[in-house]
C-alpha cells in the first residue's frame, strides 16, 4: 500500500470517478431525419385525428380572437405583428400533441382525461417557466414593433388595416419600416426557435429543468445548423400560409407540425441509457 513518509495512506492515482451522463448531449441529424419525422407526424395525425383537430382548432380560434380584438379596439394595423406574436406560442399549444405522440409511441391507450390531465399537470412543472420565456420574447417583439412604428411612421393612427398597408407599401418610410421590422422579427424568431425546438417535448418527457432544456435545444441547432434551419423555414412558411385563410389552415397544419416536432425531438435527444458515462482518463491503480 502506498503511503506518505508520515504513514498516512495515499489515494491511488488511478482512482476512477464516475460522472453523470451529459443531459444536454444531442445527436447530429440530416434532412433524412426531418423527412422521416414528418412522415411519422403525419402517421400520428391519421392515427388520432380528433386530438389533432381539437388542438389545431384551439390554436386557430386563439389567433382569430387576438386579431379580432385588435380590430375591435381600432388597432387593426397591429394585426400582422400580433399574428406573428401568436405564432410564437405554437410550441406551448402543441404540448397536448406531444403527449398524444408519446402515448402512441409507447402503446398507451389514448383518452381525453389522460391527455388533458397531463397538460394540466404541467402548471407545476418546468414548462410553466418556458411559457414565461416565450411570453418575454413576445413582449420584446411587440415593443420593437411599436418602436419601429414611432421611428419610421411617427405616432399617427390608422383607421383600418388597408390604410396602414397602403402607407407601408407606398412610402419610403413605410418600406423601411417593413424591411427593418422583418429583419428584426426574423432574428427574434431564430432565437426563439433555437430555445424551443426540442425544449418543450423534452420538458414533457423528462425530469429536467427549463435551463437544461433550452441549452439542449440550442445545442441541437448548433450541432445540425443546416437541417434545423431548413426545419425552421418549413415551420415558418407552413404557419404563415395557414394563417392567411383566417387562421383556419392551422386546424390541419398545427397537429402535423406538433407530432413531427415530437419525433424530431426523439431523434435529436438520445435516451439517458444511450449516453455514455464520463470517467477519468486513467484506469490504473497503485498497489
Amino acid at each position: 500500500m502506498s503511503s506518505t513518509e508520515s504513514g498516512a495512506p495515499v489515494k491511488p492515482a488511478g482512482d476512477t470517478i464516475a460522472r453523470r451522463p451529459d443531459p444536454t448531449r444531442v445527436n447530429p441529424i440530416t434532412f433524412n431525419e426531418i423527412v422521416d419525422a414528418l412522415a411519422s407526424g403525419m402517421r400520428d395525425f391519421r392515427a388520432a385525428p380528433l386530438y389533432g383537430l381539437f388542438f389545431g382548432a384551439v390554436y386557430a380560434a386563439g389567433g382569430i380572437l387576438v386579431v379580432g380584438t385588435a380590430a375591435w379596439l381600432g388597432m387593426s394595423y397591429l394585426s400582422y405583428p400580433l399574428a406573428v406574436a401568436f405564432w410564437m406560442i405554437g410550441p406551448f399549444i402543441a404540448v397536448g400533441l406531444y403527449e398524444v405522440s408519446r402515448r402512441l409511441e409507447a402503446g398507451t391507450p389514448l383518452s381525453w382525461p389522460g391527455v388533458l390531465g397531463v397538460i394540466w399537470e404541467q402548471r407545476r412543472r418546468e414548462i410553466t417557466w418556458m411559457a414565461f420565456v416565450v411570453l418575454f420574447v413576445q413582449i420584446m417583439w411587440m415593443y420593437q414593433v411599436r418602436l419601429l412604428l414611432a421611428l419610421f411612421l411617427g405616432f399617427q393612427s390608422f383607421a383600418s388595416f388597408t390604410e396602414f398597408l397602403e402607407v407601408v407599401v407606398t412610402t419610403p418610410e413605410g418600406l423601411m419600416f417593413l424591411l427593418i421590422g422583418n429583419i428584426v422579427g426574423a432574428g427574434i424568431s431564430i432565437i426563439l426557435f433555437s430555445l424551443t425546438v426540442v425544449s418543450f417535448p423534452m420538458l414533457l418527457d423528462r425530469d429536467v429543468d427549463f435551463i437544461t432544456a433550452m441549452i439542449t435545444s440550442v445545442r441541437s441547432v448548433v450541432t445540425s445548423p443546416v437541417p434545423m434551419v431548413g426545419w425552421a423555414l418549413i415551420v415558418t412558411v407552413t404557419l404563415l400560409l395557414s394563417m392567411l385563410p383566417l387562421f383556419l389552415g392551422l386546424v390541419l397544419t398545427l397537429p402535423i407540425l406538433g407530432h413531427t416536432t415530437w419525433h424530431l425531438y426523439r431523434k435529436v435527444v438520445p435516451e439517458a441509457e444511450d449516453q455514455p458515462e464520463a470517467s477519468s482518463s486513467s484506469s490504473e491503480t497503485a498497489a
